[in-house]
């Protein structure tokens, strides 16, 4: 499994941790503007989310806050996050300025991807309308009380930045996201995961988004982490939305021989800037034959996790990103 680690900067930002309410900083704290503020209570002693919230937002000026990253937000035991989402959704007007949102930013040591208890993020969405980027860590997993991921079909004029992180997205997920209405939205990146983790997404649940239609700004797309790459990557080979893409992925899964074939007897590629196919099961004839016909600084075949693979030895192949 490929390692997750915390962002060092978000939307052009570094990140800051905020410390807790009566933990003195080692430095001034930085202007609002300037950093991607970060807050996490998992590893704060006893501390509540809720407390931390009213400290930053009393402590730090929201209306001047560009980018907001949601870390750890349990104490002892693993929460569900909708208490945390009622929050944002609460003082959403006390942050105007306010372009970047990554919910859930954990990483495996703190709290598997297929544990973290999410919610309908719907609202949160509807709350923020000049919202740019937003980034969703987490599977679709039910949690002890039933919670789990969702999203229901929204209108943002302003979004231009959407990335869902799971070992596993739900159906729902994805065919919400294509029935939504986001004239800005330059790119779009789904690691869908797999089954056993609640990744049921089919081919056809990608249609809208393959159209090219649903999205006229799209640049980027990332269907990636994927157990069923490979015919992922036949869809994507005639699909319409290809022709108006600067950049394509279809890294983290299962992508093998019979997908990369599909991508050179497809529709031409000559256009994109970058196309990243890394942790695959490609043989070298095919990694050769891509990098021939994009030229090798614009496809990235890095192995990753599954260079160890021996299809003699271990015919299933693995995504970078599943538990």
């Amino acid at each position: 499994m490929t390692d997750i680690e915390h962002p060092e900067s978000f939307h052009g930002l570094p990140v800051h941790t905020l410390p807790g309410p009566g933990r003195a900083p080692a430095t001034p704290l930085p202007e609002a503007g300037s950093v991607a503020w970060r807050l996490e209570s998992a590893w704060q002693g006893d501390l509540a989310f809720g407390p931390l919230w009213q400290h930053f937002i009393d402590t730090v000026d929201t209306t001047r806050v560009r980018a907001l990253v949601i870390g750890g937000w349990w104490q002892q035991e693993y929460e569900p996050f909708a208490p945390v989402a009622d929050l944002l959704v609460r003082d959403a007007e006390r942050f105007p300025s306010l372009r970047a949102l990554f919910l859930a930013d954990v990483v495996s040591e703190e709290c598997e991807l297929s544990w973290l208890e999410m919610c309908d993020i719907t609202p949160v969405i509807e709350a923020f309308g000049q919202l740019e980027e937003l980034a969703v860590r987490g599977s679709g997993d039910a949690g002890s009380d039933g919670s789990s991921l969702d999203l229901q079909p929204v209108r943002h004029k302003a979004l231009k930045s959407l990335r869902f992180e799971s070992g596993g997205l739900p159906s729902g997920i994805v065919r919400a996201v294509g029935a939504s209405d986001l004239p800005a939205l330059e790119r779009l990146e789904l690691w869908l995961g797999v089954t056993e983790y609640g990744g049921d997404t089919t081919v056809e649940d990608l249609v809208p988004l393959l159209s090219g239609a649903t999205f006229p700004a799209l640049r980027h797309l990332g269907l990636q982490n994927s157990e069923i790459q490979d015919e992922i990557a036949a869809a994507v080979a005639s699909a319409p939305v290809v022709a108006q893409l600067e950049s394509l992925s279809l890294a983290m899964g299962t992508l093998g021989d019979e997908g990369a074939e599909a991508l050179l007897s497809g529709q031409p590629l000559t256009h994109l800037t970058s196309l990243d196919l890394h942790h695959h099961y490609m043989s070298d004839p095919l990694v050769e034959r891509l990098e021939n016909l994009l030229g090798p600084d614009r496809v990235n075949t890095d192995i990753d996790e599954a260079e160890d693979w021996d299809p003699e030895e271990d015919g299933h192949r693995y995504v970078a990103v599943d538990e």
